[in-house]
């Protein structure tokens, strides 16, 4: 990878901290608690069971809505979902890279 595509590299921690700073000040605190390193040992099952109670969707109480919940849950501990989670954040915060000048 050059040193230019490093440095567009997109942080996770930084967008998550730039959504957090979005968010009502309850759900704020609630993400606050969920990121933080005591919480490591609970974040990839419950990542796995929002994810898997997710395609379930079709039932009650159950909903499509749970499978991005439980894999943004599980891109914290999971660096392969890392890059994918900070792209797809950047978006919903409204950071876009500027256009590519070079035709």
């Amino acid at each position: 990878m050059s040193e230019k595509n490093l440095g567009d590299k997109l942080d996770l921690d930084e967008e998550l901290d730039r959504l957090q700073a979005r968010l009502p000040h309850r759900v704020s605190r609630f993400m606050k608690k969920a990121r933080s390193p005591e919480v490591a040992p609970y974040r990839i099952p419950a990542g796995i069971a929002l994810t898997a109670g997710g395609l379930f969707g079709f039932l009650p109480i159950l909903g499509f809505w749970m499978v991005p919940l439980g894999l943004a849950v599980l891109a914290q501990d999971v660096p392969v979902m890392r890059p994918p989670l900070a792209r797809l954040l950047a978006k919903v915060n409204g950071k876009r890279k500027p256009p590519d000048p070079t035709p």
